[in-house]
């Protein structure tokens, strides 16, 4: 919108045609903003030049402002905050697969993910797989189960489907368990178990055992987007993210996501300016046995700080190694690992002499001891604290003289709302007082400790930032069960802050980003509903009506519908976020879950009835073996 609108009012500014100078490209007025600043934590109205933040204060303030090329946006009296900033997202992974996902994200029962299914498998061609990956679990669903083998195979009898449940188990059926070539004489791969049946063949269940290998080396085998449809999956995925008020995000990196190959699309989108979110990256070594030499190839190939603004090169990790790896699939005893400090610590030193900071995956408390012995020893030699940015992802389980050292190592933790997703399996495993500090977000806080927040999307959690702000706020899971007690949990101020603030201090771009300043970067979200407001059960709903990033509007709905950039058409055609959209949320998805949950207690009573199962029903498990 350019200038006052008649859909848009704004009374009250006057267009300032002698002083085209001072004039600004964006306004957005009529705003409780929160600036995420503690000199100057509200205004009214935000004014945006060159891609950064140019004044805040009250509509009269900035009326001035307005020339004939600004964009006035009046925000109706909604709430606008700093755009949110993931700080473990596997964002690029997640973009060249993205149009190919059926996501049940935010679906909240179990029929009506299976219903997707079905429809799906009706428009997917001869050759392509059907792939439910990540975002979701059985306990958001209101039957509070998985689906079964036999439900995938009545759904989709002739199109392989693989449906992935976080770092557990993977269901596949009929058509799938051929189209990746499993049979009665396929051996188990290390840390991995294919179930079968009394007749020795896959039956269609996949384990973590403890190692996630297993799941994503079978994805793996189903068809790739070509280099055009990698481009275009992308840019949705990005406008995607950006519908949640999302405006940066830390790649995590992962497994499969070769440099420089699989960076080569969001360098691409980044050249041409079409990326609508800031990403900061890391380079994971794929390889176990050529560790090394992957990194020290990297540190001669390029350098931590290379980039711009939109897409610059953070460090490595979220691995350095892979026999330092733990897994962590709660359904599985904690994996014990062999040695591995030598290598570790090679990799390690490395990385510090040649100015490289590094982030690492650690979901045990036994894992991070060990890690830090490596850093103490280090230390002697004044490699830390060195001035290199280096963190732990995840830490769950982290004690509080853990938390000690990494302080005194001058180190950070990155915490993700996995809990959110698989706290139950912890509950049940380690018990509830273990899962009321899993992880102990308030004693890392204070510690004084750089904490940032985000959700490890898209294999694990949803890329919902408003689902993990959730669970730092409430500590409850998407089923609702509560496990963290109000000593570890924040309030709303503060979990805003480690979802803006936090993720710029990881990759140090805390001067210029995560808050809204003069002088700043001009990102920005326009919320459907206060966060700082609305009652607890509503913030997993919430969503962004305008999202801004660089003075960009790269997002836009509601009353500001087509204000935003272009995309082109999803493609392929038959894709399943052509049809469905990403996140599932809405009245529609309100309305099912009353039918499910009738379906659901009159299946269950139907059992009681025929002796199959307890009249009152056990804890939640994971069910993955009813097929």
């Amino acid at each position: 919108m350019t200038g006052p609108s008649p859909s848009m009012p704004v009374a009250g500014l006057v267009p300032a045609l002698r002083q085209e100078h001072a004039q600004v490209d964006l306004l957005v007025r009529n705003a409780k903003v929160f600036t995420g600043d503690p000199d100057r934590p509200e205004a009214r109205a935000v004014a945006i030049r060159d891609g950064r933040v140019a004044a805040l204060g009250d509509d009269h303030d900035l009326a001035h402002l307005v020339g004939p090329g600004t964009k006035v946006v009046d925000a109706l009296g909604r709430r606008v905050i700093p755009g949110l900033n993931d700080s473990h997202l596997h964002v690029i992974r997640g973009g060249l697969n993205y149009v190919l996902e059926l996501r049940w994200d935010g679906v909240r029962s179990l029929r009506h993910a299976l219903a997707m299914l079905r429809e799906q498998a009706g428009r997917t061609p001869k050759g392509q797989w059907i792939r439910v990956v990540g975002g979701w679990t059985a306990e958001q669903f209101a039957e509070r189960r998985m689906p079964t083998v036999a439900e995938l195979n009545a759904a989709a009898p002739d199109t392989p489907v693989f449906v992935l449940h976080v770092y557990q188990s993977a269901l596949m059926n009929r058509a799938a368990v051929r189209a990746a070539g499993f049979t009665r004489d396929t051996p188990d791969p290390r840390g991995g178990h294919i179930v079968r049946g009394r007749d020795g063949e896959p039956n269609g269940v996949l384990l973590a055992a403890p190692s996630a290998l297993i799941l994503y080396s079978t994805l793996a085998k189903a068809p790739a987007l070509d280099e055009a449809d990698k481009r275009t999956s992308t840019r949705h995925f990005l406008r995607e993210l950006n519908r949640f008020g999302l405006t940066s995000a830390v790649d995590a990196a992962g497994g499969f996501q070769n440099f420089p190959d699989n960076y080569a699309t969001v360098v691409d989108l980044a050249r041409s300016g079409e990326l609508s979110l800031r990403i900061a990256y890391h380079l994971f070594p794929q390889t176990a046995g050529q560790e090394l030499a992957d990194l020290k190839r990297w540190t001669e190939m390029v350098k931590p700080g290379d980039g711009d603004a939109w897409l610059r090169l953070n460090g490595a990790g979220e691995n350095l190694t892979w026999a330092a790896a733990d897994f962590e699939n709660f359904s599985e005893p904690r994996p014990e690992l062999g040695g591995y400090e030598l290598e570790f610590e090679k990799a390690v030193r490395l990385l510090l002499e040649n100015g490289w900071g590094f982030r690492l995956h650690a979901t045990y408390d036994e894992t991070i001891r060990r890690d830090l012995a490596v850093f103490d020893k280090l230390a002697e030699e004044g490699l830390f604290p060195g001035g290199n940015r280096w963190l732990f992802d995840h830490a769950e389980t982290v004690s509080a003289d853990s938390l000690d050292r990494i302080a005194a190592l001058g180190g950070a933790v990155s915490v993700q709302n996995r809990m959110s997703f698989q706290g139950t399996a912890f509950r049940d495993r380690y018990g509830a007082e273990a899962a009321a500090h899993a992880p102990p977000v308030r004693a890392m806080l204070d510690r004084g400790l750089t904490v940032a927040a985000g959700t490890d999307a898209t294999r694990v959690s949803s890329y919902n930032p408003w689902v993990a702000l959730h669970w730092l706020v409430t500590g409850r899971t998407v089923g609702g069960t509560a496990l963290h007690p109000a000593g570890n949990r924040i309030d709303r101020e503060t979990a805003l802050d480690l979802y803006t603030r936090g993720g710029a201090r990881l990759t140090g771009e805390q001067d210029v980003k995560g808050s809204l300043r003069d002088g700043w970067y001009g990102d920005l979200t326009i919320l459907s509903d206060d966060f700082l407001t609305v009652p607890e059960d509503v913030i997993p709903e919430i969503e962004s009506v305008l999202t801004v990033v660089g003075g960009r509007i790269v997002y836009a709905t509601a009353e500001y519908e087509g204000l935003d950039e272009a995309v082109p058409p999803v493609s392929p055609e038959w894709s399943p976020v052509a049809h469905f959209g990403g996140y599932q949320s809405g009245a529609r998805q309100a309305s099912l879950v009353a039918e499910a949950v009738a379906e659901s207690e009159q299946h269950r009573r139907w059992r009681v009835a025929r002796g199959s199962t307890p009249e009152t029903p056990p804890p939640f498990l994971d069910p993955c073996f009813e097929h």
